[in-house]
């Protein structure tokens, strides 16, 4: 299966990206679309969806706070300046398929990289995604199976058609969106999604995939993807 499978083509370079300012804000460039969605749960309390909380007036260009102490999230005001703010880059930045398991079900193929897990939960949702698949010879478990694993907004998991290797990915347009988790205390981590174009602050690029996380509390051991330290702010 080629690589670049897992990684959005692009038939030309798009007009918009995100840039990582040195141990400073991420810089969006280009007018993307910007809104908040909550997570909502089940009476198990297990995550089930993502509801529209607040959408913001498109701009050409925004800084969004990476330092997690802005006083005006998810808007930078400055205070990686005085906070003591380190942004090093510390992801492991080899393609997604070079360190994704597989697993494969009768009808389905799931590819799942831990490494990308920021802890949110969807793929608990129906018994979990792992044994969906194994299950996917049942067209309703098959369809949890992909659903669960979309609903994953780091990417971790990447559900393919068994008979194609084709990723099923939604048609997301792209857009930046802050995932409001009420069990957390104020920090959203930011989803990239359909394909956004992600800069490092050496200027190179980072693969770009369907969906991605980055980290907003300053705190993640996986800058500049969240790794799930939010939970613990």
């Amino acid at each position: 299966m080629e690589e670049n499978q897992f990684a959005k083509e692009q038939n030309q370079v798009p007009d918009y990206k995100v840039v990582i300012l040195p141990n400073g804000p991420y810089k969006v460039v280009g007018k993307l679309p910007l809104n908040r969605v909550k997570v909502i749960f089940d009476e198990e309390g297990i995550p089930v969806d993502y509801e529209l909380a607040e959408e913001y007036p498109e701009k050409e260009n925004q800084l969004l706070c990476r330092c997690g102490g802005s006083h005006h999230k998810p808007f930078c005001d400055g205070s990686h300046t005085h906070n003591g703010f380190i942004g090093e880059e510390t992801a492991d930045r080899s393609p997604y398929m070079q360190r994704a398991r597989k697993v494969i079900g009768p009808n389905l193929i799931l590819y799942d990289r831990r490494d990308l897990c920021i802890s949110i939960g969807f793929c608990h949702l129906a018994g979990n995604t792992w044994s969906l698949t194994r299950n996917s010879d049942d067209p309703e478990k098959r369809e949890l199976a992909v659903r669960t694993a979309q609903l994953c907004p780091s990417g971790r998991l990447v559900p393919c058609d068994k008979e194609t290797g084709k990723p099923i990915e939604q048609d997301w347009q792209p857009i930046i969106s802050l995932i409001d988790d009420p069990r957390t205390k104020g920090s959203f981590p930011i989803w990239l999604r359909g394909g956004i174009p992600l800069q490092s602050q050496d200027g190179s690029f980072y693969e770009t995939r369907f969906r991605v996380t980055l980290c907003t509390c300053g705190k993640s051991h996986s800058k500049p993807f969240c790794d799930g330290m939010h939970y613990n702010s």
